[in-house]
């Protein structure tokens, strides 16, 4: 089983609709929307939720307004201004490091496991598909990217899937390292702008040091010749090969308002165009 990622570097290079095209075409395939911030995946694909799974990470303490003191020393020793003037914990500014109960002299903090976000494996129209919903404000992304993905990979060990396709977070941080994770093929959909081409070579050094085969996508062509050559000649350069090239087409916004991939919604035109992509990936890793 081969695990496939479509990474950007930025967000709205058209990375989400990329995928959903992919996932219209080639061999049976699990589906892994790694986006946990903003998910936008589902929009196309229509899941039907089958599995819902808490996410928890962390800790969120709590205090006894029957047991405290008020002595103060939880707010003198909380570095993130985490306790309100009547002593009781602010669920925005904590991190949920736990000082307030350590230093507590009554034990009138409790500790208990923080609730981040959902998890979810789902049927989808073109397979099986595991997304995730962060709670809002909530941190420790990295870790739920790392949950779907493992997630993603059984389910397709389980179902005899030939291909795990990720949708990966966008930009070069935690989130992106964790939807690499077992990657076998990275591929960039990179647009011809300056933004974008500054953070493909960002997001290649990623790939580089962690020894990933890449390819790269062009979206948007058309919009600026020059900066599509300069794509060009940095994946020359660096040996990486462009797996297709995509034009600036509005069937891209028909698409998802009519809630189908591209594929699906210009089958002899665009569709054709994703079609051969995923030809060319499939002959290199």
């Amino acid at each position: 089983m081969k695990q496939l990622v479509i990474i950007s570097g930025k967000g709205g290079t058209g990375k989400t609709s990329v995928v959903a095209g992919l996932a219209s075409i080639g061999p049976k395939k699990v589906l892994a929307d790694c986006d946990v911030d903003a998910a936008d995946l589902h929009l196309i694909l229509h899941p039907e939720i089958k599995e819902r799974h808490d996410f928890l990470s962390g800790e969120r303490p709590e205090i006894n307004p029957e047991l405290c003191t008020q002595c103060g020393l939880c707010a003198e020793h909380c570095k993130f201004d985490a306790i309100s003037d009547d002593f009781a914990v602010i669920p925005e500014k904590c991190e949920g490091c736990g000082v307030c109960s350590y230093v507590c002299p009554v034990e009138a903090v409790s500790v208990s496991p923080r609730l981040c976000g959902q998890w979810f494996r789902s049927e989808t129209r073109f397979g099986q598909m595991v997304h995730a919903e962060l709670g809002i404000g909530e941190e420790n992304s990295g870790k739920l990217v790392t949950t779907v993905r493992n997630a993603s990979a059984e389910i397709g060990e389980e179902l005899g899937a030939e291909v795990v396709l990720v949708d990966g977070s966008p930009g070069v941080g935690c989130p992106v390292i964790a939807s690499l994770t077992n990657a076998d093929l990275a591929v960039f959909v990179a647009e011809p702008t300056i933004s974008a081409i500054h953070d493909l070579k960002r997001v290649y050094k990623l790939t580089e040091h962690f020894k990933i085969p890449s390819m790269v996508i062009i979206n948007k062509c058309g919009i600026n010749a020059d900066k599509e050559n300069e794509i060009r000649a940095f994946c020359l350069e660096k040996e990486i090969l462009i797996a297709g090239e995509l034009p600036y087409d509005t069937i891209f916004s028909k698409a998802q308002l009519a809630g189908q991939s591209v594929v699906e919604y210009d089958p002899d035109g665009m569709g054709k165009k994703i079609e051969a992509i995923w030809d060319k990936m499939e002959t290199n890793f």
